[in-house]
């Protein structure tokens, strides 16, 4: 059998180690008779880096398992109602290039349909307008819910923009006061165990060692417990992904300002800006290639977006890539100390959910089980990475734009052989479950389709099947419009919904 998992050790705070702990805090309350025990040691020399962030869906039901209320959360954290991502000059750089990544389902599965409902009956609308409620111009300032709604449900999908900082805050205050994590502030200076046996603990400035069987590396882009004690590769895709800095600040909001509903995604010679806006303040970053652009280049097309001289900034380095396995005998990585490709589509917190939920669902109980467990792990993770970084890739082989940043970003010797293979049969037929293999991607069929049309892309045929009823399709476009009537009509916009829980939590 082995021995027991008893004692789990996260080092590391932030966004990773937080949520990581008050997932396994809140699923495992007991386990066995001598109960799981879970310890997070956070160091007060490392600040957690907050320039606006975004998730997926997958947060709420996150947010719900650890048990935080959804109005205590948004007050909190500044938090605003993510609907999707909004792209523009990504196509060509024109004025009017834009489209939509929504988090709503289109009408049909079948991408094929979409296409010939969508050219026949909608051709003048966008590909995600017409096929999705979501995207109506004028839900772009709405919420995705009423106030009346239980908490974490709503009329549309969404996630939320949050401050990091303050989402770091709330997590620490609740996982140790409701979920009974042991916190320990303390800066660690010693990993110990042989580099080809388990850790045994982790020798830490005031409170000397503290001893686990399973630990978590939170440690961000310093892996010291996977990349520095054990040495795990770290997999450079920068030959694949090209951005590998940030010029980043924060922009104040007046009280009545609109709040947007999406990520707005600006693309520009080198790169592109990301804007995300909070109750109080606006997150915003340009994130760029040096071997394209200088740095203060790239702070100039910065100032230049946000229209002021003055307003400070930081600068942030990375390199794309990720660590060659995830788990190494009885030590687990989640967050950046896995690694990080780039902001774009907000994959590195639902990679935290994700890692997470499945060392949750799977959690060994002894150390026979352990490598088990961690080889059904490394293998998921190494195709989730894979498929995230051919997604992102996809934004940028389908630009048209002739900068050398994004004529580079097309050659083929850039682009995965799953993606190019995927991408010669997209050109008869649209993206389908079929092209993937897991049954939960991290982005569906349905992702790679807004993508896809939304850049300008269509099959050379797409012709429906006999079977197909394209009356029952039209039908569906039509709801689609009346639904988006109805709810532009029905929700309150994101200021006024989110000014009152503030109001209330004031009270």
């Amino acid at each position: 059998m082995g021995k027991r998992i008893n004692n789990i050790v996260i080092v590391g705070g932030g966004t990773a180690g937080w949520l990581t702990a008050g997932l396994i805090s809140a699923h495992h309350k007991k386990r066995g008779a001598n109960g799981l025990n879970i310890t997070l040691i956070e160091s007060p020399e490392i600040p957690t880096i907050g320039v606006g962030e975004g998730t997926w869906p997958t947060i709420r039901k996150t947010l719900s398992r650890i048990g935080l209320k959804e109005s205590d959360f948004l007050v909190a954290c500044d938090a605003s109602f993510k609907q999707g991502s909004r792209f523009d000059g990504w196509i060509s750089g024109d004025e009017k290039d834009s489209y939509h990544h929504p988090f709503e389902l289109p009408i049909s599965p079948n991408g094929s349909d979409l296409i010939h409902a969508w050219q026949k009956f909608a051709p003048k609308k966008s590909f995600a307008e017409a096929v999705c409620v979501q995207c109506a111009p004028a839900l772009k300032h709405l919420a995705p819910r009423q106030r009346s709604m239980p908490d974490y449900a709503g009329a549309l999908n969404y996630a939320y923009h949050l401050d990091a900082v303050k989402m770091v805050n709330l997590l620490r205050c609740h996982v140790t006061k409701n979920l009974g994590v042991t916190y320990i502030e303390d800066h660690v200076i010693q990993i110990n165990g042989d580099k080809d046996q388990d850790i045994s603990s982790v020798t830490t400035r005031e409170n000397g060692n503290v001893s686990g069987d399973l630990f978590i590396d939170c440690t961000g882009t310093s892996s010291l417990l996977l990349g520095q004690h054990y040495g795990v590769e770290f997999i450079d895709q920068s030959h694949v992904l090209f951005n590998d800095r940030a010029v980043v600040t924060q922009v104040p909001v007046n009280e009545n300002d609109p709040i947007a509903s999406e990520t707005i995604s600006t693309a520009h010679e080198a790169g592109w800006i990301w804007d995300i806006g909070l109750q109080t303040r606006r997150g915003v970053g340009c994130v760029y290639a040096s071997k394209y652009m200088k740095d203060n280049q790239a702070e100039h097309i910065l100032r230049s977006y946000i229209r002021d001289e003055d307003v400070d900034v930081r600068m942030l380095k990375f390199t794309p890539g990720h660590r060659s396995h995830f788990w190494h005998r009885n030590c687990l990585a989640i967050g950046l100390s896995a690694g990080f490709l780039e902001p774009l589509e907000a994959s590195a917190i639902v990679l935290v959910e994700l890692s997470a939920e499945m060392l949750v669902m799977n959690l060994p109980m002894n150390r026979a089980a352990m490598d088990i467990e961690a080889k059904k792990f490394n293998a998921l993770f190494t195709y989730r990475w894979a498929r995230i970084i051919e997604f992102l890739k996809l934004h940028y082989v389908l630009s048209r734009r002739n900068e050398p940043f994004w004529r580079d970003n097309r050659d083929p010797e850039t682009i995965p052989d799953q993606l190019q293979d995927n991408l010669t049969i997209w050109e008869y037929r649209s993206p389908s479950q079929y092209d993937f293999e897991q049954a939960s991607e991290v982005f569906p069929a349905a992702s790679y389709q807004y993508v896809l049309y939304g850049m300008g892309s269509k099959p050379l045929a797409y012709p429906p099947q006999e079977s197909v009823d394209l009356e029952v399709l039209k039908q569906k476009m039509q709801n689609v419009v009346r639904k988006q009537r109805s709810l532009a009509a029905g929700l309150p916009t994101n200021r006024v919904l989110l000014a009152g829980l503030g109001k209330e939590a004031s009270n």
